[in-house]
């Protein structure tokens, strides 16, 4: 396994020396897991009925100002592990009876994250493989994961290049973002599903409604609805919920309102895009949040 020493995995390209430093995002040369569970408020057809195997990864190449797990994502907390231990957990988390192996902001942990699949698929490891993004990758690593991610779960979070610098600091959010979901599709094709309706390979296009950002919304599922039909699953989600140093910040100190989110999801069905996941109102609830207490690690 190589460590980074001029990092390019995620598009800040910072070029940072991680066995010296941290890069943007927080990562340097040990790897850092913050959670490794049962996880059951995903999608209905990743979370079944016994939950997806869900590993929660430190550090974020994104800086959303209202990110609900900045613990982990800003902050650092984790625990530092090898790349042998993480092998262990995923096939703990088989053994308990997980739909899926569901890495969550992974990316900037890759050169482990591909060892350890690696190992434990050596060790008897079968399950589909989800990709939990922010949408924020290069087609570099997307192409990497080719035939190893059986499962794209990725955010669509704006087209708005001024919304998206000023709530996650990345102005080319949506260019890298549109480029690299369009290569998640071509990789996987369309949504497979077993026998008892959990996603076995495809991709999930999320969108969180913001508060105030009803347009932008709008956009999102315009880009949506323009990719070919049948080629991903929509999920829009209202569970937005003023997180981190969003409670500072207007419009994004309050919740989404109830019209907001109806107009955006009539919207949704006037495109078309029906064949997927929309929330209840009452999922803008702090207890979907999942304790990082290292659980798992």
């Amino acid at each position: 396994m190589h460590i980074p020493t001029s990092c390019t995995l995620c598009p800040r390209k910072c070029g940072a020396d991680r066995t010296r430093a941290q890069g943007v995002c927080g990562a340097g040369g040990q790897l850092m897991v913050a959670r490794a569970a049962l996880h059951h408020w995903e999608e209905p057809c990743i979370s079944g009925s016994q939950g997806s195997g869900t590993v929660f990864f430190s550090g974020c190449s994104l800086k959303c100002c209202y990110c609900q797990n900045y613990k982990i994502s800003h902050e650092g907390l984790g625990k530092a592990i090898d790349s042998a231990r993480l092998a262990q957990i995923f096939l703990e988390l088989q053994a308990k009876g997980a739909h899926n192996i569901n890495l969550v902001t992974a990316t900037q942990w890759l050169p482990w994250v591909l060892e350890a699949l690696q190992a434990a698929r050596a060790q008897g490891l079968t399950l589909p493989i989800v990709y939990n993004t922010g949408g924020y990758e290069t087609l570099e690593t997307v192409k990497a994961l080719d035939g190893i991610v059986d499962i794209w779960l990725a955010d669509v979070k704006y087209v708005s290049a001024e919304l998206s610098a000023r709530y996650s600091a990345a102005p080319d959010y949506f260019a890298v973002c549109s480029q690299a979901v369009r290569q998640m599709i071509q990789q996987t094709g369309a949504p497979r599903f077993d026998e008892n309706g959990i996603l076995q390979k495809g991709v999930i296009l999320r969108h969180l409604a913001l508060p105030g950002s009803l347009a932008d919304s709008k956009a999102v599922l315009d880009f949506m609805a323009g990719l070919p039909k049948g080629s991903f699953l929509p999920s829009l989600m209202s569970q937005y919920t003023p997180f981190y140093k969003a409670a500072q910040m207007k419009p994004l100190d309050r919740r989404i309102s109830t019209w907001e989110y109806r107009q955006a999801v009539n919207y949704a069905v006037d495109l078309g895009l029906c064949e997927g996941y929309m929330q209840q109102k009452s999922s803008a609830k702090e207890e979907y949040t999942p304790p990082f207490d290292l659980e798992g690690v």
